[in-house]
């Protein structure tokens, strides 16, 4: 078939590969406009559009599917569109132009966490297994019918980020099933079963620890901003971003929610429950660091308190 991509990070990458390797035609790959990265603000192209650039494979540029972005599709004659984490909306008359409609790789379980931050919102919730589905799109967000899903275990230390590498790789296999199947004409799709949640896009809030959670709560939630927005905490006036952390042993004593001290040689935070050690960490203005070198240069006798 002739196929339309739309996609953006690096997590859209494993799917581009896959289906330029194989017997489908990509006419045109949609991905947003080259943005400002680092300190100097270089526009850089988005991962999808350098993969694009490397394939021979034309790009379309556009922070949104308006009308001049629709006409330039229309022209291509697709007969499926493919999206994966693309950052945009596909409306009418694009959503029904290619003669499949679109379909979209969601790194989620569907109906559990629609929206653009299923595998972060995964991990901050605790959940023991996420997956990757592959469904119909439609105008309502994240609710068409579903070809094909894939469960996976979410490892014990799993970041957000990890894990979305994984199913990345994973659903790019998936993603291009369907779309043989869909070629071939065996394609079926099934309606979403059970309640719907919902992951919106993360915040800088959704970074800041609460320390009062119990310490569940709060390794899943510094695991589930990593790496970005990014999970911190305030230390006065400075803010302090905590890269890794695990659980204290249990012979370490129970510190106030937020309190943090040494406990032999590991640097220790309180929690609403068991404490939590800090193993990386980043202190404003400066680089990642272990926490004992960080701990080492305050030299601060007893502990402090971080909000």
């Amino acid at each position: 078939m002739r196929l339309v991509f739309a996609g953006t990070p690096e997590a859209a990458v494993p799917s581009l590969r896959r289906l330029a390797a194989s017997d489908h035609d990509i006419v045109a790959v949609v991905t947003r406009s080259d943005a400002p990265l680092g300190r100097k603000r270089v526009l850089t192209p988005s991962a999808v559009a350098q993969a694009a650039d490397e394939l021979g494979i034309e790009t379309i540029k556009t922070d949104r599917l308006d009308d001049a972005a629709t006409e330039a599709i229309r022209a291509l004659e697709p007969q499926l569109g493919v999206i994966v984490a693309y950052g945009g909306l596909v409306r009418e008359p694009l959503l029904s132009l290619p003669d499949h409609g679109w379909i979209n790789l969601h790194f989620s379980l569907l109906p559990r966490w629609r929206g653009a931050a299923p595998v972060q919102r995964a991990v901050m919730a605790g959940d023991a297994e996420t997956g990757v589905a592959v469904f119909q799109l439609v105008p309502e967000l994240d609710a068409g019918d579903v070809f094909a899903q894939e469960r996976f275990l979410i490892p014990p230390r799993a970041t957000a980020g990890d894990l979305l590498a994984a199913l990345a790789v994973n659903g790019a296999d998936l993603l291009a099933d369907v779309v043989d199947s869909i070629a071939g004409g065996t394609a079926h799709a099934i309606p979403q079963e059970g309640e719907p949640t919902l992951a919106p896009k993360l915040t800088l809030d959704d970074g800041r620890i609460r320390w009062t959670d119990d310490r569940a709560a709060v390794l899943a939630r510094i695991r589930g901003v990593t790496p970005e927005p990014g999970a911190h905490t305030a230390l006065g006036d400075a803010r302090l971003k905590i890269l890794e952390a695990g659980e204290a042993e249990a012979s370490v004593a129970r510190l106030a929610p937020g309190e943090i001290g040494l406990a032999g040689r590991a640097v220790v935070a309180g929690t609403g429950s068991d404490p939590i050690v800090l193993e990386r960490v980043q202190p404003a203005g400066k680089g990642a660091m272990s926490a004992p070198d960080w701990w080492r240069g305050l030299r601060i006798d007893g502990t402090v308190v971080a909000s």
